[in-house]
């Protein structure tokens, strides 16, 4: 039974579950949500929330692309799974995970959020967020130090995470010179050839993206 999944290429919680896919080289099919019919009212009646990505396999839905790794990552492990069968190991790559989710993704889709005027807040310049991105930088650049992946000795959910989280992170406020030890795993993440795939997926829709993307930076 097929793998099909209902996303948006410039989405960074897409590109994270595709990097999934494509490192364990499991073929899915695309339902795109570009607000074109009929996959517009498809999705929107499956799942009223409207948030992607969301995975369809058989008679399971699953929503989140965390739950979607988690979920092909049980079907097909491989010989590195993307959560390691070491426990200690495992609860270090879903720590990371959150962090990545919801200290770099989550001040970046603020300052998204403000641009596109869906912010309560006034605009002061998204100091705050600049802020809370500044702060994840730091512990990010020490933990980094030494380091090859996130939480442990392969590519794993954390790293999954990371890359858009990164991408997209940087540019919205980028990383400063100092930050030498985060700076070299995002780039490291870029040339995973599994992130390096849904990159490229995203480029044509990067005019979208509300912040401006930047040059030479990807």
């Amino acid at each position: 039974m097929p793998f099909v999944l209902y996303l948006h290429p410039l989405s960074s919680y897409c590109q994270k579950a595709k990097t999934a896919f494509y490192e364990k080289n499991l073929p899915f099919e695309v339902k795109l949500l570009d607000g074109s019919e009929p996959v517009a009212s498809e999705f929107a009646a499956k799942w009223p929330i409207r948030r992607f990505p969301v995975l369809e396999h058989g008679g399971d839905f699953i929503f989140e692309a965390t739950s979607i790794i988690e979920y092909i990552d049980m079907l097909h492990p491989g010989e590195q799974p993307l959560i390691p069968r070491d426990g200690p190991t495992a609860i270090r790559v879903r720590m990371w995970d959150r962090f990545f989710d919801n200290y770099t993704q989550y001040p970046q889709q603020r300052m998204v959020n403000a641009a596109l005027g869906r912010e309560m807040e006034p605009d002061d310049g998204y100091v705050r967020w600049r802020q809370a991105l500044e702060t994840a930088y730091a512990i990010l650049d020490r933990h980094m130090k030494g380091r090859r992946w996130a939480a442990g000795e392969s590519f794993s959910l954390a790293d999954c995470s990371a890359a858009p989280a990164l991408l997209y992170a940087d540019w919205a406020h980028p990383m400063a010179q100092h930050f030498e030890h985060a700076r070299a795993y995002r780039a490291r993440l870029l040339q995973r050839p599994s992130y390096a795939r849904a990159l490229d997926e995203a480029r044509p829709y990067r005019h979208l993206y509300p912040l401006g993307a930047p040059i030479g930076r990807d």
